[in-house]
């Protein structure tokens, strides 16, 4: 066994044991009383009030707005990827970079509070603000690893009658993927911890507990919130590994 696949073998027994790690402890997490009664203490002694919710019914709700999220994401991250890395437009490619960028440079709540006049509450800025945070490492990752092929290999798909088409959907896809990946893992892990934010505007969520917690200055409650959103996205980036194709398996 070589010293790369030996790498290779390890890498994949530690995704998988975090990928059954992470996913455990949320569930233990879930189970009811299980959290109120270790941040009691935090809360002078008393399990903190969850309204009535059910920790898994808000954990649901929070997986599906960012996972719906992340969706709209690839639609539009991948495509546009794709599109500007095609021959003779870098300065379009260079555009996109910038414009994609600066949803990680505007504060998520300014973007957030500035779509309420035109989105109303709810959900859909909370959607637009997790779409334009979440572009940009799809949309940079995508570019880069789509770069990265080696011109040989494409040369090579060339020489076999590989129509545009094919070389891209055979080759530059398949190749690129790895990097796309790294690109989409750190695009969910930054969604769940901003569609928390979301819960001030009344998408419901982990935020929720949150925002509660520090409305009522109840520390316990904050803490569930947080715990099970990091374990949350903890549990997603793992999972999402464990999918990921190492380079050495392109």
């Amino acid at each position: 066994m070589t010293v790369a696949r030996a790498a290779r073998t390890r890498r994949g027994g530690s995704a998988r044991l975090l990928a059954l790690v992470w996913p455990a402890l949320l569930l233990i997490c879930l189970i009811p009383g299980v959290l109120s009664s270790l941040f009691a203490p935090l809360s002078a002694g008393i399990p903190p009030d969850t309204g009535g919710r059910p920790l898994w019914r808000l954990t649901l709700i929070h997986l599906e707005l960012v996972l719906g999220a992340e969706l709209i994401v690839l639609l539009i991250g991948v495509p546009l990827a794709v599109f500007v890395t095609r021959p003779g437009r870098a300065a379009l490619m260079r555009l996109t970079e910038t414009v994609t960028g600066l949803g990680q440079t505007v504060p998520t709540i300014a973007i957030l509070a500035l779509a309420v006049p035109t989105l109303g509450l709810g959900l859909p800025p909370t959607v637009l603000g997790l779409v334009l945070y979440g572009l940009v490492p799809v949309v940079s990752n995508g570019i880069a690893g789509l770069l990265a092929v080696d011109a040989g290999v494409l040369d090579a798909a060339r020489g076999v009658g590989m129509t545009p088409r094919q070389r891209l959907l055979r080759v530059e896809l398949p190749l690129s993927l790895p990097v796309l990946m790294a690109g989409i893992r750190t695009s969910t892990v930054y969604n769940v911890g901003t569609a928390t934010i979301g819960a001030a505007l009344g998408a419901s969520g982990l935020g929720s507990l949150i925002i509660n917690g520090l409305s009522q200055q109840n520390t316990g409650l904050v803490l569930i919130g947080a715990v099970l959103a990091g374990l949350l996205a903890l549990s997603l980036d793992a999972l999402l590994e464990l999918l990921s194709p190492s380079p050495g398996e392109r």
